[in-house]
């Protein structure tokens, strides 16, 4: 069965040309040409993958992307944006929106395909530790890693990740104590080698802090290493005394911010 990929492009030649050519490499093109359409397709299809336009009519692309996010039948599926908006501001607030890559037009068509294939190899990939690799580390000190459910057990409480904040925690935890270079995180966990593309790594970073650390501005466990890449240090024995409670605060104080949110915006 071929990929299935949802185009949302409201520029009729660039759809024309992005959607041919994947056709003619081999996978199913369903388009749209506005944010509605391409919401109601892509619940209707719920396809491999979806490239995503920015500026689009009715319903811009950030914010069709975190509906599409925060719908269960669409959370999983990954997530190309396609935009003229090439810079950081740009490439962050798609990030944060959901969005599991960013292109920026005009692109090569090659290039495209490229992530494309990246993108599915990777939602589509045997879960982590079934490949036979008995040397592959799922469990350090405080932190366990559970594959099928994309899931991190941090200090006994379950965390919910994304697939890319799952894999890119795995990458690290490999290398556990060790400095990672970002071309190798990015060829590890994006599948690619992109030039100057460290706002990727950065952004999900700072998801993965919100996340794990009792305060994401003083990170103790993922930490940057400047000029170098990130490297994760996990407490072990006699580190651990105190910080189970100081997370499960950290957790209390955060929760209690989004519930007071929440009502100021209801």
């Amino acid at each position: 069965m071929k990929p299935s990929i949802l185009l949302i492009e409201d520029d009729r030649d660039m759809s024309e040309l992005v959607g041919g050519h994947l056709e003619h490499s081999g996978f199913d093109v369903q388009r749209a040409d506005d944010g509605i359409k391409g919401q109601a397709l892509a619940l209707q299809y719920t396809p491999d993958l979806i490239l995503l336009d920015l500026m689009l009519p009715n319903v811009d692309g950030l914010t069709l992307c975190q509906r599409l996010r925060r719908d269960e039948r669409t959370a999983s599926i990954p997530i190309l944006m396609l935009t003229a908006l090439g810079g950081t501001k740009d490439k962050v607030s798609g990030f944060n929106s959901g969005a599991d890559d960013y292109l920026t037009k005009p692109f090569d068509l090659e290039e495209l395909q490229a992530r494309v294939k990246a993108l599915l190899r990777r939602s589509d990939r045997a879960p982590i530790g079934t490949s036979g690799n008995h040397h592959e580390i799922l469990s350090y000190g405080p932190l366990t890693l559970v594959p099928e459910r994309f899931e991190a057990i941090w200090f006994d409480h379950p965390v919910r990740l994304t697939h890319l904040e799952f894999e890119l925690l795995h990458c690290l935890l490999q290398r556990h104590g060790q400095t990672v270079a970002p071309s190798l995180i990015l060829k590890e966990v994006w599948g690619y080698e992109p030039d100057d593309d460290i706002e990727t790594i950065r952004v999900h970073v700072r998801h993965l802090r919100t996340k794990l650390e009792p305060d994401p501005r003083k990170p103790r466990f993922i930490k940057t290493v400047y000029g170098a890449g990130y490297c994760l240090e996990l407490p072990t024995g006699a580190q651990l005394d105190g910080l189970q409670d100081v997370l499960a605060q950290a957790r209390h104080d955060r929760e209690q911010k989004a519930e007071a949110a929440n009502r100021a915006t209801a």
